[in-house]
């Protein structure tokens, strides 16, 4: 039973919804790693010295608390920004993988935004112009199979050529920094999708990697990794705290980042792998490939960090649009010891198993530049088991491992 009149009661209900309303929305809980754009943004900027900087950013290039980069910058009137470049998929990450990006003004920020994803991978003189310092800040998502490395590889050759200098605002590598998977790539199949000899899942941040690329792959440009504070190698993302920003279309969220060094891999080899549906990533199949068996020969082996379900889906985009597929999505189990190119190299050695018909290799130039590596390819050809193909990439990895060292910032 009501205690009072009705409008006694409403009038709480209406004051309570104004309470609310006023308080706003929930405040984003503290991170437990300062990015190197907050370090930047708070101290480092001082050692411009009134010199002028273009920014190399996306949609992902926030601070912890979601500001970005550009906001930030244009909030201190004492730093001079000139000019925003953007990589694939735009400014603001809403362009298809592979799609042209055009160069355009920003009407928020009211600056040029040139693209290095459209007729010039590499910043021109004329952008540079005026500029100083170029700084980088995309968070990256520890494949080598993104262009967004390649992206700032190109930046930095471009200021050696341009004597410019390039500071790398560090962030998190999402996978960590002790797991590290093969293979590594071979130099005769480097692409815009893998410029160096690292290995696929290479567990080094974008400041780590850039300290590499300017020392052992000879870029010798005027380099400052501003670094991260708290950041540790055993970190996964979870663990720093920050919140995920979609890095493109098809990694909305970090648990797919987890899964992309693998499953990004197979679709040259014919089976689709969630790309075009609501999973990018997370399922593996083909037109009338039997998940159950599939399902059923992948949980007996010895995957660690992941169970396969067998699913069925139809993607609305790309070649298989509209088609009806089957074969399974991964459920991570235990994201610390998903190793996602390794459950790659299962699928595809099942399928080849289980429904030879489905793997279809119709550009072996496309396969080798996506892995990095003829290996694979010819390993899956010749009846390669999945022991085999990984122990073949085992003398690379290891010597990776080695030649890091000197670059890894964090403990």
């Amino acid at each position: 039973m009501m205690k009072g009149p009705p409008a006694v009661g409403l009038l709480a209900a209406a004051s309570m919804l104004l309470f609310r309303a006023m308080a706003g929305a929930a405040p984003l809980p503290a991170a437990n790693v300062v990015l190197g754009d907050e370090v930047f943004l708070s101290d480092t900027w001082r050692d411009l010295h009134g010199r002028c900087v273009g920014v190399v950013t996306n949609q992902t290039g926030v601070t912890s608390r979601l500001e970005p980069i550009v906001d930030a910058i244009r909030s201190n009137p004492q730093i001079c920004i000139k000019a925003i470049f953007s990589p694939e998929h735009g400014l603001r990450g809403d362009q298809p993988a592979g799609a042209y990006v055009t160069s355009y003004n920003d009407e928020h920020s009211g600056l040029p935004v040139y693209s290095l994803y459209g007729p010039t991978r590499h910043p021109t003189a004329r952008m540079l112009n005026g500029i100083d310092v170029l700084l980088f800040d995309i968070q990256d998502v520890g494949s080598r199979a993104y262009t967004y490395i390649s992206t700032m590889a190109y930046v930095m050759q471009t200021a050696k050529a341009q004597h410019k200098e390039v500071w790398i605002l560090d962030r998190p590598n999402p996978l960590g920094g002790e797991t590290i998977e093969g293979p590594v790539l071979d130099p005769t199949f480097a692409s815009f999708i893998g410029l160096y000899p690292i290995a696929m899942r290479h567990g080094m941040t974008v400041g780590e990697l850039a300290r590499m690329f300017n020392e052992r792959f000879g870029i010798g440009c005027a380099l400052r990794v501003i670094a991260m504070r708290g950041y540790r190698r055993s970190m996964l993302w979870p663990d720093t705290g920050l919140a995920w920003v979609p890095t493109s279309p098809n990694i909305p969220d970090w648990e797919t980042a987890l899964t992309y060094p693998g499953l990004g891999l197979i679709d040259n080899a014919g089976i689709n792998n969630g790309v075009g549906s609501t999973k990018p990533f997370k399922y593996a199949g083909a037109y009338k490939l039997d998940g159950f068996a599939l399902g059923d020969y992948l949980n007996a082996r010895p995957i660690p960090g992941v169970h396969f379900r067998p699913a069925a889906w139809t993607p609305t985009s790309g070649f298989w649009a509209g088609k009806s597929l089957s074969g399974v999505e991964l459920v991570l189990t235990d994201r610390r010891a998903t190793q996602a190119v390794r459950v790659a190299v299962e699928i595809l050695v099942a399928v080849r198993r289980i429904s030879p018909s489905s793997i279809s290799i119709p550009s072996a130039e496309a396969l080798d530049r996506d892995w990095g590596t003829d290996k694979l390819r010819t390993a899956l050809a010749g009846g390669a088991s999945v022991e085999d193909i990984l122990r073949s990439w085992d003398g690379g990895v290891h010597e990776f491992e080695a030649a890091r060292q000197r670059y890894l910032i964090y403990e």
